[in-house]
C-alpha cells in the first residue's frame, strides 16, 4: 500500500514560508511594517526590501549548511 502525502507541504513551499518569515523579521526589527512596506512604491521602499531578501537569502543558505553538515555527520555513522 502506497502512503500518501498529499497534506504534506513541499519542500520548496517550506522554504518560501521561512523565506517570508525572515524578510517579515528583518523589516519588523528595523521598524517597519511589513505590509505597509511592500505598498510603497519609494526607493527607499525598494531597498530596505532587497536588504531584506539579501538577508533572508544568506540565512536560509546558513540553515541549509548546516542540514547538510548534520546529515554528513550522521550518514558516515
Amino acid at each position: 500500500m502506497a502512503r500518501d502525502f498529499s497534506d504534506t507541504p513541499h519542500l520548496e513551499d517550506l522554504h518560501a514560508e521561512l523565506e517570508r518569515t525572515l524578510i517579515n523579521e528583518y523589516l519588523r526589527a528595523r521598524g517597519f511594517d511589513p505590509a505597509a512596506l511592500r505598498d510603497r512604491h519609494d526607493a527607499e521602499a525598494h531597498l530596505v526590501l532587497v536588504e531584506a531578501a539579501t538577508y533572508a537569502a544568506a540565512r536560509l543558505t546558513e540553515v541549509e549548511s548546516r542540514a547538510k553538515y548534520v546529515h554528513d555527520i550522521h550518514s558516515r555513522g
